[in-house]
């Protein structure tokens, strides 16, 4: 039996066993690489895949995807051993999207995760990075920023043509692989501007001369396969269709189980009519919705989230359904989305999110939220 069948077989018994376990304590105690426990009954189905149309803009090979934070030590310190243990956890589970970025832990996860994908074919996965910020060794002091000992690098912004491909070959040398698939503009949003150091509508216009028309032409070249923004908010996506020709977004931040109008009712029909497609990021708002009371990249819980997660969660036990499963198959169902790319620390996490899209969920626990008004009455559904 093969790896990937042998973890599904396992998923389907295990999501079985667990139907009664009790919800993991949502605590900011929980350990760092705790799992929420897989509720349901398993369909025992592999991974979706998306195969693509002749004339259709690129798409990721999975739905299920990697995002590549946590491998950058976002929130908390990962080791190597640990990080190699979760990316072949995720491939053998069938996960072939893999996402990182020179950010995140300023270069320590393009390392690791071109440390196991080097090891497979080129064009038995996607692999998607980001260009936005050049990273320059140093001895000194590092600068301030989200990452648990990061590597000793500097960063500045560089949104040009010559900046863009300076990145992909320095994203290339890190991961140290032979092509990229995606490559998104990073971090170019309104949320972001202090740290631009700029209105984020100047760091736009350096962009729209100079890495817009760079990816495009590398596109054209074969060099890679899509481009897009990897933002937090929807602002650029939006200007982006108008003033250039995008082939996929990703939006983190911006579509999930507790917050969706407006990525639902404005963005994502914006993008469908381009064309285009969307891979959700955050799509368990950085932990919240698998029990952390930590919600997004920040780290503080608005004050309308724990009334709203609490009503959730007490519709998903009364139908024996776990919450993280509910919000990734939730994210995963609009049909401009081509992916949903959760982070994992460990193994465990990475096998569990693999578990969750197996679950049959009763079609009464989607109503009952509805009727409830806790999602919107028009979102998509799983298998709709």
């Amino acid at each position: 039996m093969n790896a990937r069948r042998h973890f599904l077989s396992a998923a389907a018994a295990g999501t079985a066993a667990l139907a009664s376990s009790p919800l993991l304590a949502q605590s900011s105690a929980a350990a760092p690489g705790s799992v929420l426990p897989t509720r349901g009954r398993s369909a025992a189905q592999p991974l979706a895949t998306h195969a693509a149309a002749k004339g259709e803009r690129f798409r990721p090979r999975t739905r299920l995807g990697l995002g590549g934070v946590a491998i950058g030590n976002g929130f908390a310190p990962a080791t190597d051993a640990q990080s190699e243990q979760t990316l072949a956890a995720a491939y053998a589970a069938g996960v072939r999207y893999f996402d990182t970025s020179p950010w995140y832990g300023l270069g320590l996860s393009e390392r690791r995760m071109g440390h196991h994908l080097h090891n497979h074919p080129v064009g038995e996965y996607t692999l998607s990075t980001k260009v936005g910020r050049l990273l320059t060794a140093t001895a000194g002091e590092l600068q301030d920023t989200m990452w648990k000992d990061p590597s000793p690098f500097h960063y500045r912004y560089d949104y040009s043509a010559d900046g863009v491909r300076r990145s992909v070959e320095d994203s290339l040398n890190r991961l140290g692989v032979a092509q990229l698939d995606v490559v998104f503009i990073h971090d170019l949003s309104p949320d972001n501007e202090k740290d631009l150091g700029m209105p984020w509508e100047q760091r736009f216009a350096e962009a729209a001369k100079g890495a817009m028309p760079a990816l495009t032409r590398m596109r054209e070249e074969g060099l890679i396969k899509g481009w897009g923004f990897g933002v937090n908010r929807p602002e650029p996506a939006l200007r982006a269709i108008q003033e250039a020709d995008p082939d996929i977004f990703l939006l983190a931040c911006q579509y999930s189980l507790l917050d969706h109008e407006q990525a639902l009712h404005d963005t994502f029909p914006a993008i469908a009519r381009h064309g285009a497609s969307v891979v959700v990021g955050a799509p368990l708002l950085a932990g919240y919705l698998a029990g952390r009371d930590r919600y997004l990249y920040d780290g503080k819980v608005p004050e309308w989230a724990p009334k709203k997660r609490a009503a959730v969660q007490a519709i998903c036990d009364r139908h024996g359904v776990d919450l993280r499963t509910v919000a990734l198959q939730f994210a995963d169902a609009p049909e401009v989305v081509s992916a949903v790319i959760p982070g994992a620390r460990t193994p465990e996490q990475v096998q569990a999110n693999v578990a969750s899209m197996s679950v049959a969920i009763p079609s009464a626990l989607w109503a009952e939220l509805k009727q409830a008004k806790l999602i919107a009455d028009d979102a998509p559904m799983p298998g709709s």
